[in-house]
């Protein structure tokens, strides 16, 4: 059975939109395809900042990361601002952290599996004297 020259038009037409259309998302793939590597899936970040009496900002502070799943603990020194950061934590594992500071200790936080955000803050709170904390060493 032939087609008429009319169908026959009609699919050479609707075959080239399919190429058209295929060769457009080939290359969206090949432009995105990078940036959604990029994103870490199943990754996420923790942040914040420890602060002392009347939310002063504390330099010099440690804070510990520990792992539920195999224990393992992480630190990191504030920077002048207070702030830390720990980066590409997986985000089906629970977190406990905590800040110490001239044998003083803020309370522990969890970072659960649970919380989806992918990037978590935490304020840790310490009660050292002001002036101990705004400049990070002590008289």
């Amino acid at each position: 059975m032939s087609c008429s020259p009319l169908a026959a038009r009609i699919r050479a037409r609707h075959q080239l939109q399919s190429l058209a259309v295929f060769s457009l998302a080939l290359l969206a793939l090949a432009v995105l395809g990078p940036g959604v590597v990029a994103q870490n899936f199943g990754m996420r970040d923790l942040q914040g900042k420890v602060l002392g009496e009347h939310d002063v900002p504390i330099s010099g502070a440690i804070v510990y990361l520990q792992n539920s799943r195999n224990s393992d603990v992480k630190t990191f020194i504030t920077t002048t601002d207070g702030s830390y950061r720990f980066a590409d934590l997986a985000d089906d594992t629970d977190y406990t952290v905590w800040a110490a500071f001239r044998g003083k200790k803020s309370s522990r936080r969890t970072l659960s599996s649970f919380d989806q955000r992918k990037v978590a803050y935490f304020d840790l709170h310490i009660s050292v004297a002001t002036t101990a904390a705004s400049s990070g060493s002590g008289s």
